[in-house]
């Protein structure tokens, strides 16, 4: 049965039928039928791409303070769906607007947003910083070549999620956790309940909170950081008090213990675990090895910094020692869960070629075609490999490759966020640096740029994919949520770009945000280029101890029933433990016990209010600590007589 008008019913009107009980040669047909809004609902309007890409601009600038600050980005589309909606609703109230906006125009939005905030820039912090830790001030990489890669990778993204959606959303119905979430929340915003406006109003006073602690943290008007001493027996053989571990302090910025809300009990407790084994048991234990070997060879356990007149010993570098166990265990648990869910791997490529023509001309006609994918793929293919040879000195070929293995990877990406809501980014840039210390070994700029590619492409084709399963459950046409989403990597990449120049002017200002992605990205390349010769001796047996941990974890977790789960430590927690200072893992408790407290206590305002609440002061303090960290770095604060602090 073929249609080439808009259905006479909707899902909207007489409910929505659940697809994955119809056969899957019919879902197209039923889908269309019962829930295709038509063109009867304006979607893709020149004011939904400009709100979307707006508020995905602002949120890009957040998410890149977050990558730096604690490791990994927060998604955008619940509270950009919120923000857009009460907005928007004010500027009717002013009369800056005369109507309000569909629900698929805020769907749109949405889209424009994601693309913008989460697609653009999500390999900067990683492979972009460890680039700059790697080469130092004096090589840094230029505005133009960062801006084009950046624009380039997330189109890349972009474009491969054109066969995954109609393999995966339209044909196998996977779930897309987030997406659900993200359609179900603009379905109870336009129904114009009390829950929705609760949820808004919670979502806008924690954004002005967030606002608010990053201000006062900024300029030192409140609480500052303490510092706990901890005493030290001898560091190489001279003994020492009083000496202050870096990172062992208590913060009382906010932005922490919300991410910390978001993230869960579990994990939360195992960086804070974690963390105190490695301040009060691993670290005494390795500042207390010898610093010399019998040939007087420095060992170099640890970095530390001494006063220059007294030569007294100040603060010691735990991370630069702890990394690497940290880092074994992330890489290792990320790749051992990557190779358990080798039935997700299957079906990916058991998937390649379904995607095409449904056999409905009705479907084709609004479905994004295959041949935009080969349009777009050949300019974007052709402009990183001139990019990648000219600008970072990577041969064609091994370029061409990285095209090739992000559309591997994108496969296996967007399978597991639509199947577990989880992508895995880190374990996708890892399994690309190992294939390239292959094929191009002992070159740290190539290992990072082209895991840059693959990473970056399949992180923002998994992405794409959960708002695209949004319009799916809300009727959208999927050709104008797909250009939605192409204009919003113009409106992230013109401010991610410049945010990350302004945020990191110097090696030495990325060393201070101590970031853990940064970080493991550096540790990995220079372990693969330079060999396990070049690490201190007793990082190795950190390694070691660290990789066997990661592998062990996961395998006894899949194995273990649920009560017993559950008190399984995370991997990714107790990875994390070791790679950030203790004062993220503490705060990061905090927001986690709060968050449990609270379900426990009154789960209906809980499951109400966590989400939003968290999400606004995440979204608040990153911009305003940002802005601030920008205007630093400009000496804006200095030249208004204004201390800024961290």
């Amino acid at each position: 049965m073929e249609h080439s008008a808009a259905p006479a019913s909707s899902a909207a009107e007489h409910g929505p039928i659940d697809l994955k009980t119809i056969p899957e040669a019919d879902r197209d047909r039923v889908w269309f039928e019962s829930y295709y809004q038509g063109d009867r609902v304006p979607q893709l309007t020149l004011r939904a791409v400009l709100m979307g890409g707006v508020i995905g601009a602002v949120m890009s600038i957040a998410n890149l303070y977050t990558t730096l600050k604690l490791g990994w980005a927060f998604g955008v589309t619940i509270t950009a769906c919120i923000i857009s909606y009460v907005v928007w609703n004010f500027f009717m109230a002013v009369g800056l607007a005369k109507s309000k906006m569909s629900i698929l125009e805020n769907n749109c939005m949405q889209s424009t947003a994601a693309a913008a905030g989460v697609s653009t820039g999500g390999t900067l912090a990683t492979a972009v910083g460890a680039m700059l830790l790697i080469s130092g001030d004096d090589h840094r990489l230029g505005w133009i070549s960062v801006g084009v890669w950046v624009f380039l990778v997330a189109c890349l993204g972009v474009f491969l999620a054109i066969p995954m959606k109609r393999q995966m959303i339209n044909s196998e119905q996977l779930t897309f956790p987030s997406g659900i979430a993200a359609a179900e929340t603009l379905k109870s915003l336009y129904a114009e309940g009390a829950e929705a406006l609760q949820k808004a109003r919670a979502l806008l006073v924690s954004l002005a909170v967030g606002l608010t602690s990053g201000t006062t943290k900024a300029f030192e008007w409140f609480f500052l950081e303490i510092p706990i001493k901890f005493q030290v027996a001898q560091v190489g053989g001279t003994t020492i008090s009083g000496a202050q571990m870096a990172g062992f302090t208590f913060d009382p910025g906010l932005l922490m213990i919300a991410a910390g809300m978001i993230v869960g009990l579990r994990v939360s407790l195992s960086m804070l675990i974690g963390a105190l084994v490695n301040y009060l048991v691993v670290m005494p234990y390795v500042m207390n090895l010898p610093a010399w070997n019998d040939s007087g060879k420095f060992l170099g356990h640890v970095e530390a910094a001494f006063a220059p007149d007294t030569h007294e010993l100040i603060i010691v570098k735990v991370m630069r020692w702890s990394l690497w166990f940290g880092t074994a265990l992330m890489v290792s648990a990320g790749i051992t869960s990557f190779a358990m869910g080798w039935r997700t791997i299957a079906r990916a490529f058991q998937g390649i070629g379904k995607g095409g023509g449904s056999g409905n001309a009705a479907m084709d006609a609004i479905e994004v075609p295959m041949k935009w994918m080969i349009i777009g793929l050949t300019p974007i293919t052709i402009g990183l490999t001139l990019l990648c040879w000219f600008s970072f000195h990577i041969s064609p070929w091994l370029a061409v490759v990285s095209v090739a293995l992000s559309f591997v990877l994108a496969m296996v990406a967007c399978r597991a966020t639509g199947e577990t809501d989880t992508t895995p980014i880190g374990a996708m840039g890892k399994i690309t640096q190992f294939i390239y210390a292959v094929l191009a070994p002992a070159d740290k700029g190539v290992n990072l740029m082209t895991a840059g590619i693959t990473a970056g492409a399949a992180g923002s084709a998994a992405d794409l994919l959960t708002d695209l399963k949004s319009g799916y459950l809300l009727g959208a046409n999927p050709r104008k949520q797909f250009l939605a989403q192409f204009f919003g990597v113009f409106f992230g990449t013109l401010a991610v770009v410049p945010a990350w120049y302004a945020l990191v002017p110097s090696k030495a200002a990325l060393e201070g945000f101590n970031s853990p992605a940064t970080t493991m990205w550096y540790a990995v390349a220079e372990a693969l280029a330079a060999g396990i010769q070049s690490i201190p001796e007793s990082a190795r047996y950190a390694i070691v101890i660290g990789g066997l941990l990661g592998i062990v974890l996961p395998l006894v977790e899949s194995v273990s029933p649920p009560n017993v789960r559950k008190w399984i430590p995370s991997s990714m927690g107790l990875g994390l433990a070791f790679v950030v200072p203790f004062a993220n893992a503490l705060s990061f408790f905090i927001g986690a016990l709060i968050a449990f407290v609270w379900m426990k206590a009154h789960k209906q305002t809980a499951e109400k209010f966590i989400v939003p609440i968290a999400s606004g002061i995440v979204a608040g303090e990153s911009l305003s600590a940002a802005g601030f960290a920008i205007g630093e770095n400009f000496g804006v604060w200095e030249k208004l007589g204004l201390k800024a602090g961290h």
